[in-house]
């Protein structure tokens, strides 16, 4: 099978497709995020380089590959130049296992997987190489050899560590609703039905999480200019400034790409289109643009969110992530599990729809509670 030049050629050509997808996506997701907060605010928003502003992104890249670039001198140089690197690499090979549509589609005489590699442990992949991403800042805040950097590289470790755990449990649960690893196989449990309808909980706890990995508003304490001078690249200009933006905007793709495909049928059509003409089972090119506009939808929720919460304090951050999050993501995997269980042991199916009803009623209980502390320490302050 490796001795098939043309396998090697398939790789290489999905390879290219991904890369140049995600660097265009970059590119028009900064154009797409000041477009949807200019609406939101009430601004114009970037409307003079290009008709509607298009060829905003392009006059940024030239900006920035000719801005000069400056390295501290106490810097550790080595690290100081490969952080960036280290910190987008991992938002680039998350993509490779993400399936963009169909796994046999007849191309060019041959059958070809829409994804760059099919592997039955995909979500161990997806957690494992999510986690390794926050090195990069890290070593970022630590070789620029400035003190609030290094704040914002430890505070980011703080974070991720407080909101793996819960983004871990988040993967239980999928992998407890599909019985598999793979996401082709968690794909296809949801014909006939989307995850996110039989968990909604753990669907809006997996996007809360998500926001926090990537640092994104109101998550974004490692970079918190009113207190650390712009946190762990305070020190960085020039492309190498662009390559942790870069980053953060190919992983605002590929966290959407992953909600997607775990929490809302991935390409597959709307479930209630599954017999029709529109199903992707009968018009397989229908699926990358199916996948296309779920992304661009979760893509507008992280945008809205950005507009509308203000950023949190960092130890309330840390209190929501320890205090909230992780029981709660302990309590839906607890249903989950029980749920499923029961429709299996019963040979009721029926059971499975105990697993919305009750979380619904925990995440109800959890507000609630959220609600009443703020409103104790409100007549408190008062």
């Amino acid at each position: 099978m490796l001795s098939d030049w043309t396998l090697w050629l398939e790789w290489f050509i999905k390879s290219l497709v991904i890369i140049f997808m995600l660097l265009g996506g970059f590119a028009y997701l900064t154009w797409y995020e000041r477009r949807a907060l200019a609406r939101i605010q009430t601004r114009v928003g970037p409307n003079r380089a290009g008709p509607f502003g298009l060829l905003q992104p392009i006059a940024d890249a030239i900006k920035l590959i000719f801005k000069e670039e400056f390295v501290p001198a106490k810097a550790d140089k080595f690290l100081f130049f490969w952080a960036p690197v280290i910190t987008m690499v991992p938002s680039i090979i998350l993509a490779a296992i993400s399936p963009f549509g169909p796994r046999n589609v007849p191309l060019f005489g041959r059958e070809v997987s829409l994804a760059l590699a099919d592997i039955n442990v995909g979500v161990l992949y997806l957690m494992s190489i999510a986690s390794i991403a926050v090195y990069g800042i890290v070593l970022a805040g630590w070789s620029s050899n400035n003190k609030y950097a290094m704040l914002g590289g430890l505070r980011s470790s703080a974070q991720m560590i407080s909101y793996e755990l819960s983004l871990g449990l988040m993967f239980v649960t999928t992998i407890i609703l599909a019985d598999s690893m793979s996401l082709y196989e968690i794909v296809d449990r949801q014909a006939n039905m989307w995850f996110a309808v039989i968990q909604p909980v753990g669907a809006v706890v997996f996007l809360i999480v998500t926001l926090a990995e990537i640092n994104r508003a109101p998550f974004d304490m490692p970079e918190a200019e009113q207190e650390l001078t712009a946190g762990y690249h305070s020190e960085y200009s020039g492309m190498k400034f662009a390559l942790f933006f870069m980053a953060e905007y190919q992983k605002m793709i590929v966290i959407s790409l992953m909600a997607a495909t775990l929490f809302f049928g991935g390409y597959r059509e709307f479930w209630f289109l599954r017999d029709t003409i529109l199903s992707v089972d009968r018009l397989w090119w229908l699926g990358p643009i199916y996948l296309f506009i779920k992304v661009v939808v979760l893509l507008f929720w992280m945008i809205w969110i950005r507009a509308t919460w203000p950023r949190l304090r960092y130890d309330r951050l840390m209190s929501f992530g320890w205090k909230i999050l992780l029981p709660l993501s302990l309590a839906i995997a607890f249903i989950t599990a029980a749920g499923v269980l029961l429709a299996e042991e019963l040979n009721n199916p029926l059971w499975i729809w105990s697993i919305p009803v009750v979380s619904v009623l925990v995440g109800t209980f959890t507000v609630a509670m959220i609600y009443r502390e703020l409103r104790r320490r409100a007549y408190e302050r008062a």
